[in-house]
């Protein structure tokens, strides 16, 4: 499966149907007076979040939804049926923007999660709608309401704790390949990875999910390689490892392009923990392997992990630093309350209940 991580899709939401105008007309029943039903309501369109998805490569191939529109009401004041809603399935952690690109509509972090992105026009009323006691035979019917059209940008932000940042060629495939299932592509030459890949890491019976991104090199955030346009699946981590390959000939600059990429790219990066190892130590001596430690120590200002993941050196101590600042952020981190939305607008659970605890009837 290809991997996708941003897609153009127009919306619309469908047409109210029209309201009918209608007598009614029988044997000996002189007056029947107006009997026009109203038109029943447009199709909404919504956007949900859910398991089994990694990427958004199935809007390559439909890049337009449309909810059907609401049928015309009948005489015998009978009601138009609604039209039917359109759902846009997605991953967990897709936000959704404006046109513009900047204008965030809303941003699903959890499975289940549904939003109305665009609502179906009003039906409009028949002729038995307007009938009063001085105007006992009206000949006129409302037009249903038009639905709501856009366009939108559907971005893929991978939901995962801790994420693996360095060079190309820095271990971070072959790390995540020992100690997770993932089997991402590795070879020894740059940018073997082409996209982001996950994996579920284990140790102590506690699990916590790993995101490789490609490597960065200097000037990605002008575009330079790949470029940075993948660190967006870092953001939501609580921690980085930052690998530096013991094969660089100056560890400390091979860390400081990364640190200064990620500072170029922003969106908080920097503020995050970080866990600094420097990697491939199976190819030192142990005279090189302090020397170059004491260069990266000096670069990061800490003390950097040494491991192997083809000897398995250093992994353990590594996942279980890894592991003890995701869960002090998970301990830290409460739940935010959600704003208060329209019924219409409400954010709904994977059981179909809204905040208020009631059906949710789009």
């Amino acid at each position: 499966m290809k991997f996708l991580d941003e897609a153009k899709v127009y919306i619309r939401s469908g047409d109210g149907g029209a309201g009918s105008v209608s007598f009614r007309r029988e044997k000996f029943i002189e007056f029947g007076g107006p009997d026009g039903g109203d038109g029943g309501r447009g199709g909404d369109v919504w956007v949900e979040a859910v398991n089994g998805l990694n990427t958004l490569i199935d809007f390559r191939y439909q890049q337009h939804f449309k909810a059907t529109i609401g049928t015309h009401g009948m005489g015998r004041n009978r009601t138009g049926a609604n039209g039917g809603d359109v759902t846009l399935k997605v991953p967990v952690g897709t936000q959704i923007f404006e046109e513009d690109r900047e204008t965030m509509i809303c941003d699903l972090t959890e499975e289940g999660q549904r939003y109305c992105l665009a609502h179906g026009g009003n039906g409009g009323f028949g002729n038995a709608h307007f009938k009063t006691s001085v105007n006992q035979a009206p000949d006129w019917a409302n037009p249903g309401l038009p639905g709501e059209e856009k366009t939108i940008w559907l971005r893929l932000k991978l939901i995962a704790d801790a994420g693996l940042v360095g060079l190309p060629n820095a271990g971070k495939s072959t790390f995540l390949a020992a100690v997770t299932r993932a089997r991402p592509k590795i070879a020894n030459y740059p940018f073997t990875t082409l996209h982001p890949n996950l994996g579920v890491a284990t140790i102590d019976e506690r699990e916590f999910i790993l995101a490789d991104i490609p490597g960065l090199i200097e000037g990605a955030h002008e575009g330079v390689g790949i470029g940075d346009r993948f660190l967006g699946h870092v953001e939501r981590t609580r921690v980085l490892l930052h690998l530096v390959s013991a094969q660089e000939e100056k560890v400390g600059k091979a860390y400081k392009t990364v640190k200064h990429e990620l500072e170029a790219y922003g969106n908080e990066l920097t503020d995050k923990a970080e866990i600094v190892a420097l990697s491939q130590i199976d190819v030192l001596d142990e005279a090189e392997l302090k020397k170059k430690t004491k260069e990266l120590a000096k670069a990061c200002g800490k003390t950097p992990f040494q491991i192997s993941a083809v000897t398995g050196r250093g992994m353990t101590e590594v996942l279980r630093a890894l592991r003890d600042i995701i869960v002090e952020n998970n301990a830290e981190e409460k739940p935010a309350k959600a704003p208060k939305l329209r019924h219409r607008d409400m954010v709904v659970s994977e059981d179909g209940k809204d905040e208020d605890g009631a059906d949710d009837q789009p």
